[in-house]
């Protein structure tokens, strides 16, 4: 039996030609990109071109593109590098409830150390209201982050509107966590007003371990890794050559395939959606069919309401189907998922939850597939739903 991985928002199958030219870069320049030498300046060539293709993607100078090792150090770089440069003495940051584990922690490691945070609600649909976060903005504010896309519902949040209605503080920075959006939604960072965009490349068909951050040209943010002057002295270390390279690939390669990728994964979550919706112990979460756009493409969170998230799953890969619970950063807690939570959709929902995320090779049969595992699922457990009872 074929296995189907339908766990896109973790990390996507890396793209052939990426897997290639990784490869190549790995056995062919192996030097370090800061060094004098010859081989060191062909590596640093390299790293230079790939800035400018992510740059030019966004419409942003090379200068500032920032390289990491992936979302998560790009994340706390944002919040804890510049609420660390803020000279204020009093500092406050806004936040949604909602956020990835890596902003969400960071946020309450800079509480922890004495930084006010304001965590905004959002609604059923997981989005929050632009009104609200300017409403909760302060003299003493340094910061907004709000991400792009959730990594469990899919939900988009209103950026470009949450940027309008920054633009009134202009003492504030707008960090946003763009690493499920990239190759999937429009980004237009200067023009809605971002400060600070994140980037992760195991997302978008490229390799683990490399990720960037945008940073508007003036902004300085204090380092988290000390001992070397690498990325404008943001970010020490030797770059990872590969990583980086083989990430502006992917980068290139998602971009110009993005507004087909849309509309095919928009058909295929179409043509889940119709099938969960014949089965009626399953319910959708984060998603109103009014608003299709405003959910990204190519995820679909369901629950089975008193149902363990990890049966589910286990119970779907034993029958050759791979997907999540919650985001696979916390996907082994044993507690009711923090997002669904704060979209108050209940207990129940909220412990019973997976999350489905598709890739560029799925195809309607694959969603076939997928459903007839899903209702198989179903009629196996409602037994045991039964005896519970």
């Amino acid at each position: 039996m074929d296995t189907l991985y339908f766990d896109h928002c973790a990390p996507t199958p890396m793209h052939d030609t990426v897997l290639v030219t990784v490869s190549e870069l790995m056995k062919l320049h192996y030097a370090n990109a800061s060094a004098l030498h010859r081989s060191g300046a062909e590596a640093m060539k390299l790293v230079d071109r790939a800035r400018t293709v992510i740059a030019a993607g966004f419409g942003a100078k090379a200068d500032e593109v920032v390289f990491t090792s992936g979302g998560t150090e790009s994340n706390n770089l944002a919040l804890k590098g510049l609420v660390a440069r803020s000279g204020r003495v009093s500092k406050h940051l806004i936040t949604t409830s909602t956020e990835h584990a890596s902003v969400y922690r960071s946020a309450q490691q800079l509480e922890e150390a004495g930084v006010a945070v304001t965590w905004l609600p959002v609604d059923e649909l997981g989005r929050v209201r632009p009104e609200d976060v300017a409403a909760a903005v302060r003299d003493d504010t340094v910061l907004v982050s709000v991400m792009h896309v959730n990594n469990e519902t899919g939900a988009v949040q209103p950026i470009a509107e949450i940027g309008a209605a920054l633009a009134r503080f202009p003492q504030v920075r707008f960090h946003v966590d763009g690493v499920q959006a990239i190759g999937k939604v429009s980004v237009r960072w200067k023009e809605w007003g971002i400060d600070l965009y994140s980037g992760s490349a195991h997302k978008f068909q490229g390799p683990k371990g490399a990720g960037f951050l945008l940073v508007r040209e003036g902004l300085v943010l204090s380092p988290l890794l000390s001992g070397g002057s690498q990325e404008h002295g943001m970010r020490g270390g030797t770059h990872n050559l590969p990583g980086i390279v083989g990430m502006a690939q992917a980068f290139r390669l998602a971009a110009e395939g993005m507004e087909e990728r849309r509309e095919r994964m928009y058909r295929l979550r179409r043509r889940l959606l119709g099938i969960v919706a014949d089965i009626p112990e399953l319910v959708l979460n984060g998603y109103g069919p009014e608003e299709e756009e405003r959910t990204a493409p190519h995820v679909v969170n369901v629950s089975y309401p008193g149902m363990r998230p990890e049966v589910l799953v286990h119970m779907l890969e034993k029958h050759g189907v791979l997907v999540s619970t919650q985001s696979a950063c916390s996907s082994k807690s044993l507690q009711p998922s923090r997002v669904l939570t704060a979209m108050r959709l209940g207990e129940d929902r909220a412990s019973g939850s997976i999350r489905i995320s598709f890739g560029d090779e799925h195809s309607e049969r694959d969603i076939d597939t997928l459903g007839e595992r899903l209702r198989m699922m179903v009629d196996k457990l409602k037994p045991l739903e039964r005896s519970r009872g």
